[in-house]
């Protein structure tokens, strides 16, 4: 497939296929049809199958689906290992590329939207993407001016792909379900549905990438490339060299995967702060390890297609919460999940219960380090997933506020990349710098006493 497919019912009857590649139980009862081979070896060999075809689509057909794909493809961290192999291989391809549009397709769009003498600015242009996402492709391109850049190019019908995928993908959204445990995808599908106009909107785009841009300017550990020229449909942007995150999570040392790690927890949590955006669209793709003779390793960030616009930085109740969980309050932590709207008004819980549920999740921020790993990620996702376990039934009853629901979903998704990247970080360094609530008031007014101190003595000292 080399073009974004635009015809409803085309598209519609490729992902209406796709629940027929869900055997669940009948996985079984097929294994012990066939002669000589093990249910075990069927399902396996069905479960290589149903994600070959489940992604091979989503991957043809862009738009919603690969958007979909992308989003859930961070999560294969929480899949049980049997199921997980043969998932992860179709899973990461989502990550980097999808098939390309033609070469003509994509003259058509720059003629029509930056000029008939648009080869006149560049240098020059590689026909071939070198990369290809859901909405758009990337081609490497010299600015006439000299600088390396990145050209992208929006799919034409990409908007009305978006919507009719998300659609049709929200109305089997429960057999999607068992793909990961203990997360609910209808909400995930219908915050990407939501943000349609935005994913479309590059103008919206350069201006979030170039905020970051300017703040992250001079920082040793964040790279962000500068936006060169903006118009429908076409954003250019300064080219970046790098490993893909992809390729730290399949082939990189664990010094590489630390850094990365670190890095992308500072830049998840430092970027509402001095932004006032979210980058909320965190899957391996969008991140790349820069050589830096300075620190080692830099983090270079890119797509700011989808950010959550966050004046005051991240909202206080989560550091609030967070620590007061750390503490043990269990009294304080319910009253504040009260006012926040995770329980609603009709619903009573005991706050000791809710701590306990909440404790492991925050497992990382005890610890002045902790080593992400898939086998944890799983266990969580197992004692959330299983209808049997407190946890599970005191998760239900707890509520998402709309407020909070694309911090959630970044959040979950940063941590599944930690996991697939396998990353020990010190991420209570991170909260104690960025996160407004984590560090009690007292207590920075304290730190902040002390700086102020430091620096009269330096400048007596002068």
């Amino acid at each position: 497939m080399s073009d974004l497919p635009r015809k409803a019912v085309t598209r519609t009857a490729k992902l209406a296929a796709l629940p027929l590649g869900f055997a669940g139980r009948a996985t079984w009862g097929l294994g012990k049809r066939i002669g000589g081979m093990s249910a075990e070896i069927v399902g396996r060999e069905l479960q290589q199958r149903t994600a070959e075809q489940l992604f091979k689509v989503l991957g043809e057909l862009k738009g919603g689906a690969m958007k979909f794909g992308q989003a859930m493809s961070v999560f294969e961290s929480a899949l049980p290992e049997e199921v997980a192999g043969p998932y992860r291989a179709a899973l990461t391809k989502l990550q980097d590329a999808a098939p390309p549009m033609p070469t003509s397709t994509v003259h058509s769009v720059l003629e029509e939207r930056l000029g008939a003498d648009w080869t006149e600015l560049f240098t020059e242009f590689e026909d071939k993407p070198s990369a290809a996402a859901s909405i758009g492709q990337v081609h490497r391109a010299v600015w006439h001016d000299g600088r390396e850049v990145a050209v992208k190019v929006q799919y034409p019908g990409a908007g009305e792909a978006l919507l009719s995928d998300l659609t049709q993908l929200g109305r089997f959204a429960r057999l999607l379900g068992p793909l990961i445990p203990g997360m609910d995808i209808k909400p995930l599908i219908t915050e990407l549905r939501d943000r349609v106009s935005e994913e479309l909107d590059y103008d919206l785009e350069a201006q979030a990438q170039a905020a970051h841009a300017e703040e992250f300017a001079d920082d040793p550990d964040v790279m962000v490339p500068a936006v060169v020229h903006q118009c429908e449909q076409v954003l250019v942007t300064e080219w970046i060299d790098g490993v893909p995150l992809s390729e730290v999570i399949t082939d990189g040392t664990q010094e590489q995967r630390n850094r990365a790690g670190q890095l992308l927890a500072r830049f998840l949590f430092s970027g509402p702060a001095r932004t006032g955006l979210l980058h909320a669209d965190p899957h391996p793709g969008n991140f790349r390890l820069l050589p830096d003779g300075k620190s080692g390793w830099r983090l270079g960030v890119l797509d700011f297609g989808t950010v959550d616009r966050l004046p005051g930085g991240l909202p206080q109740p989560i550091g609030d919460s967070l620590r007061m969980t750390l503490d043990g309050d269990a009294e304080s932590v319910y009253e504040l999940l009260c006012e926040e709207g995770f329980v609603k008004e009709s619903i009573e819980l005991e706050p000791d219960a809710v701590l306990d549920y909440l404790l492991p999740i925050i497992e990382p921020a005890q610890a002045d380090e902790f080593t992400f790993t898939r086998g944890w990620m799983r266990s969580q996702a197992a004692r959330i997933a299983d209808p049997r376990s407190p946890a599970h039934q005191l998760g239900r009853q707890l509520n998402l506020p709309p407020a909070y629901l694309l911090i959630h979903r970044v959040t979950l998704s940063t941590i599944g990349v930690l996991c697939q990247l396998g990353a020990t970080v010190r991420l209570r360094d991170e909260l104690e710098e960025w996160l407004p609530g984590f560090v009690p008031e007292e207590l920075e007014d304290e730190e902040l006493g002390d700086e102020e101190l430091d620096e009269e003595v330096a400048a007596a000292e002068a």
